[in-house]
């Protein structure tokens, strides 16, 4: 059985966005490891962070990613698009920002702040690990508060690793986790390795020793 991507309240003819933007691969119910939230907490987490952007904009978290234009980003657990209109404006029309998540309402909603907002580098995948993307294609992927809710991290990393470049960075923020733990969980199968600490992320890179 799939999963169709839609909003519980529907948009109006003249609010829906016609559908510019790939959708991403269908997730399938046998190969589902991760479950997204229900859909009134994930409204009224977007609503706190609606508030949390207002006063605190996430372009200071991007800054320290090292976005550039031209990259190709990956916003892992995008949700309902904090980081997605900074981030389309860093890397520009040259670039690429893909916005994944497993909650079908998060996706609806990034497709609409894509549409209306005319960010034509924006393509939204619904999926739970399984990017769908070729291997050491993304510059750099945004990893913020999503790792403290995943059933089986390891291979959602194993992905994460797959899908950078040899010198792609992943941005790791979860104000959910002690430092240890970060440091526990990203790096413990040899996959990352600290390469910075800025006030607000951990930067990653690939560990190929």
């Amino acid at each position: 059985m799939n999963l169709k991507i839609g909003l519980k309240k529907k948009l109006s003819a003249r609010e829906r966005p016609e559908p510019l933007l790939n959708q991403g691969p269908t997730i399938k119910e046998e190969n589902i490891t991760e479950e997204p939230v229900s859909d009134f907490r994930f409204h009224a987490t977007t609503l706190l962070f609606k508030f949390r952007d207002f006063f605190f904009p996430r372009r200071k978290i991007l800054e320290e990613a090292g976005i550039k234009p031209g990259f190709k980003i990956l916003d892992y657990g995008c949700g309902s698009g904090s980081y997605i209109r900074d981030t389309s404006e860093m890397v520009g029309p040259s670039g690429k920002v893909y916005a994944l998540d497993i909650n079908p309402v998060a996706v609806e909603m990034v497709r609409h702040l894509a549409s209306i907002k005319q960010l034509k580098n924006i393509e939204t995948i619904l999926s739970d690990y399984n990017t769908g993307l070729p291997g050491e294609s993304l510059d750099i992927v945004l990893f913020y508060d999503t790792y403290h809710t995943l059933n089986k991290p390891e291979l959602v990393m194993k992905e994460l690793h797959r899908v950078l470049k040899p010198d792609g960075i992943l941005s790791f923020s979860d104000h959910h986790m002690k430092e240890e733990e970060i440091m526990e969980g990203v790096t413990r199968k040899k996959l990352f390795k600290l390469k910075k600490k800025g006030k607000r992320t951990y930067s990653f890179k690939k560990d190929e020793d």
